[in-house]
């Protein structure tokens, strides 16, 4: 594969999930150097960063809590120090709270939101911060999900927070155009990995059914979403910003999420 993001540095959060390893490992085949990070230990990352290194490329793995401003600008000021600004941010960090509105707790709904929200905003307007410092174009991908636009009555603070990182990229697009730096978001329907993965694994045949309601009938995997991602990295991608990349292979044309 042709190196077009070589001298590129991507950051990465939520890196040792399934969609976060995949889009490291694309980016990292494109050339550029990868950062990722996460809350598990650094023994969880040491064969996964090998693997990264294995195509020529440099990779680092740290420990942070999205939620934490102060972390995440510490953690990119580290990355700069070693590989230089990162251009390619990528808030990918997520958790799900399996409960609808009339059960999820005031702390749940804080922590997920504090996560999957303020967290994105954490990464992306630091990085943003540093390359405007820097006078360097960049691409921001925020990895979304179907369920912005689609309620899901079991699964309502991550709707609302998947809403609220659509309009964050919309915000983040108008205001740092001029600067070169492009933002987008990826929304994927079924992925056939993470918690949803985990959920069908426990109940025979409902992964079946959830492609059967699929107007593809196919599910996505990591990978898949991993090119959409690294699409929107290229160079060459130089008007698509404020842009939502939907595919979820038709299934919010078709299907209510309350089933």
């Amino acid at each position: 594969m042709s190196k077009t993001l070589h001298n590129q540095v991507a950051i990465i959060s939520g890196g040792l999930g399934d969609i976060g390893r995949a889009v490291a490992l694309e980016l990292a085949r494109r050339g550029a150097f990868v950062a990722i990070s996460d809350v598990r230990p650094s023994s969880h990352a040491n064969e996964f960063l090998e693997a990264i290194r294995s195509l020529g490329v440099r990779a680092r793995y740290d420990n942070v809590d999205v939620s934490s401003a102060t972390e995440v600008a510490t953690w990119i000021r580290n990355i700069e120090s070693e590989f230089g600004v990162p251009t390619l941010i990528i808030p990918n960090a997520a958790i799900v709270t399996l409960k609808g509105v009339r059960s999820v707790t005031p702390e749940e709904w804080l922590r997920e939101l504090s996560i999957n929200l303020t967290g994105a905003f954490h990464m992306a307007q630091s990085a943003a911060m540093r390359l405007l410092d820097a006078k360097k174009p960049g691409r921001i991908v925020f990895i979304g999900s179907w369920a912005a636009h689609a309620p899901h009555p079991n699964i309502t603070t991550y709707c609302v927070a998947k809403a609220g990182l659509r309009m964050l990229c919309k915000c983040m697009a108008l205001d740092l155009a001029p600067a070169g730096i492009l933002v987008n978001e990826v929304a994927p329907g079924y992925v056939n990995a993470g918690l949803s993965a985990q959920l069908w694994a426990k109940t025979p045949g409902s992964r079946e059914k959830a492609a059967e309601r699929v107007p593809t009938r196919e599910l996505i995997e990591p990978h898949e979403v991993a090119l959409e991602v690294a699409h929107l990295c290229e160079p060459e991608n130089r008007h698509t910003t404020g842009s939502v990349i939907l595919m979820d292979g038709g299934l919010s044309l078709v299907t209510p999420a309350n089933k």
